[in-house]
């Protein structure tokens, strides 16, 4: 990521843009494991209070491989929220919500993200105060409500141990239960061999499918919110 950037060259654009990932990804990350605890506390489960996860203090979620890896290659991880199911009247379902409140928060920001973009935008265009500061802030809400929506579909994958897989396990037959969270133990393997399908064969790459289907939800978030500007008047 990085390295990738600078690679292009040194600019105070690519320092710019490097400044606005890292403090993206802290807030990004913080709100989805705070959202998973908090949830799985209303459920019944107080162990992420308990741990003091239940705080919007980064350090607390922040995992040093994971962001080691965010910032030179662009993926990563934080620290998960630990999570008991046993504290939840029904530990299937209770699992299932709490994962989901992990990418459902990612999407309510991103929405919250593409709506200051675009009003910000407006307002900006309209009273012709057009500079470096106003551009910038209207990049770093773009770029915050594109990384908010990247990061709750990469969750979405139903691959153990990523959120999608405690949703996708809810709805499974007992018997395949087990066998599906058996592949856990191999599933960053699995995730890793998936990112770099692309190196292999293009019309395996797994990253265009993620984002193809992040550009659908940005773009399905942009056509709603320009549609409530204009009903205004925007």
């Amino acid at each position: 990521m990085i390295f990738n950037l600078l690679s292009e060259g040194v600019s105070a654009q690519s320092f710019i843009y490097i400044i606005f990932f890292v403090v993206i990804f802290f807030m990004t990350i913080t709100v989805h494991e705070c959202a998973h605890g908090y949830i799985a506390y209303r459920l019944g489960d107080p162990t992420a209070k308990y741990m003091g996860r239940l705080t919007l203090n980064p350090v607390r979620h922040i995992d040093p491989i994971g962001l080691i890896l965010i910032m030179v290659i662009g993926f990563g991880w934080a620290k998960p929220v630990p999570i008991n199911p046993r504290n939840f009247k029904n530990p299937k379902s209770g699992m299932a919500v709490s994962a989901a409140a992990g990418p459902v928060s990612n999407l309510l920001m991103a929405a919250l993200g593409s709506i200051l973009f675009a009003a910000l935008g407006r307002i900006f265009i309209y009273t012709g105060f057009i500079n470096g500061f106003s551009i910038s802030a209207v990049q770093f809400f773009n770029l915050f409500a594109t990384l908010n929506v990247w990061f709750a579909v990469f969750n979405m994958i139903p691959l153990p141990p990523l959120d999608g897989s405690r949703i996708v396990s809810y709805f499974l037959p007992p018997k395949y239960h087990y066998y599906y969270n058996y592949v856990e133990r191999y599933g960053f393997l699995i995730l890793i061999l998936l990112l770099n399908l692309g190196r292999i064969n293009r019309n395996l790459d797994f990253i265009r499918i993620l984002q193809a289907f992040s550009g659908w939800i940005l773009s399905g978030m942009d056509f709603v919110i320009d549609s409530i500007f204009s009903l205004f008047g925007g």
